[in-house]
This record gives C-alpha cells, structure tokens and sequence, in this order.
C-alpha cells in the first residue's frame, strides 16, 4: 500500500497536487478537516466527540483524530493507497499515526514537502482571495497562518527527515512542472 504524506504552507498547491496524485495512482485523499465535518454530520461515536471540541473552537485532540482514521482504514481495506493532506501537523500527531500503521503492517512511504518561498505564497494567497473572495487571505492573517505552519511542522519535517523518508519538492513553476517532480519521486518508490 502507498501512504504518502504532502505538506506545504498555506497556498503552496497541497490540494492541487493531492488532486493529481489521486488521479494518477489511485488514492484515497485524506483530508482530516473534511473526515472530522462527515463524521458529525453522521453523528458517528467518534464525530459527536469531535463536535464537542469543534463546536468551541477547539483543536480535536490527536487521539480522537486517529481512531477516525483507524476506522477508515478498517472500513476501506481494499485501497490502492492513501494521501494525507493536513495530517499530521504536530510531532505527537506523526508519532501516533506511525504506530497505527505498524499496527496494521504499513508504514508512510514518502513525505513530500512542496517549498515555496514566502513572497510568492503571499502573492498566490492574495490572489486567491481576491478571485474567491476570501476574507483570509490578507498580508496579515496570511503572515501569521505561515508563522503557525512552520511552527507546527518544523519539527514533523525533522522527524520524517530522520527516517529517510522527507523530500523537498521544488514548488515553483507550473502545476504539471511540480507534479512531474512529485512523479519522478514516487515511481521511484518500493512499494
């Protein structure tokens, strides 16, 4: 089974390219915001607990997190494999779910990093907003999302990094001159 892993700040084109990985190799995207929202609205066991924290604003706590995802790996065990964007975010959140897919006999196979530079994250924020009109996307929520991505994953990216398994992407260019950086990447993978 393939499990990969794409970070990139706030505007870097994880969704984007989570899109063509999905399409090209047959993968589940796990988005853990979209996982958490269908498990309230299913009013499943985990998503009401979910919903308590949610509902106030909180952070879902880790363990909460990862018996969802232990759930869908138990309801989906004929995938091709899986994509994880937005999970996880904190060294506690990798470390828990390296242990749920020992458990299960898997581990993640690659971490794909998408670097992109500061300025030109802003610039592709500010121009999303104004196209979809987001509120979000000003010159100041926009430095303090990237503050808070860096400070979150900084120390994930040292943990994968250790292992072997963090790639650094160059993310500039066009849409497909990123995807066949990500491409050459993953077909070179045993998996």
């Amino acid at each position: 089974m393939l499990n990969i892993i794409i970070f990139g700040a706030p505007g870097s084109g994880k969704g984007t390219q989570s899109e063509k990985l999905v399409e090209k190799y047959h993968l589940t995207h796990i988005s853990t915001g979209d996982i958490l929202r269908n498990e309230i609205e299913r009013h499943t066991r985990l998503g009401n607990l979910a919903d308590k924290y949610m509902s106030h604003g909180q952070l879902v706590p880790d363990d909460i997190v990862i018996g969802i995802l232990d759930e869908l790996f138990t309801l989906t065990p004929d995938r091709v494999g899986y994509i994880y964007d937005g999970f996880p975010r904190t060294l506690k959140q990798g470390e828990a779910m390296d242990k749920m897919l020992s458990e299960r006999g898997e581990a993640i196979n690659v971490v794909l990093s998408l670097e992109v530079d500061d300025d030109d994250l802003t610039e592709r924020l500010i121009k999303r907003g104004e196209v979809s009109g987001r509120n979000d996307d000003t010159p100041e929520t926009i430095k303090e999302r990237l503050e808070v991505y860096y400070r979150q994953t900084d120390q994930l990216k040292d943990y994968y990094a250790k292992q072997g398994k963090l790639v650094k992407i160059n993310g500039m260019g066009t849409v497909d001159d990123i995807f066949t950086r990500i491409e050459e990447v993953i077909d070179r993978l045993d998996y």
